[in-house]
Parts: structure tokens; C-alpha cells; sequence
């Protein structure tokens, strides 16, 4: 059903979208996943290390 979902959505996109606007939006999108997960990363390292310090 997701697949499904995933599917239909990128069809819809593609068919609403130019091609620049498409890849402009899929750029968009990556780069706030790639922020969040470094800000994430970040974030498990720095409460690892405060964790071992306490020990």
C-alpha cells in the first residue's frame, strides 16, 4: 500500500512539475534529511561521550 502511495504521488508530481521544478523540490527535500541526520549524528555523538564521562 505505501508503494502504492509512493508511486502515485510521483507520478502526480512529475505530471504537475516541470522537470526544474521537479529536481528542484527533490533537491530541497534531501537537503533537510541530509541536515537533520548530520544534526542527529551530532547530537548520538556528543550524548555518547557525556555518558562515558559520567561513568
Amino acid at each position: 500500500m505505501k508503494k502504492l502511495s509512493l508511486y502515485s504521488m510521483t507520478i502526480f508530481s512529475l505530471l504537475l512539475l516541470t522537470s526544474c521544478e521537479a529536481v528542484e523540490t527533490i533537491f530541497k527535500a534531501g537537503m533537510w534529511w541530509g541536515i537533520i541526520l548530520v544534526v542527529g549524528v551530532i547530537a548520538l555523538i556528543i550524548w555518547l561521550f557525556s555518558r562515558g564521562k559520567n561513568s
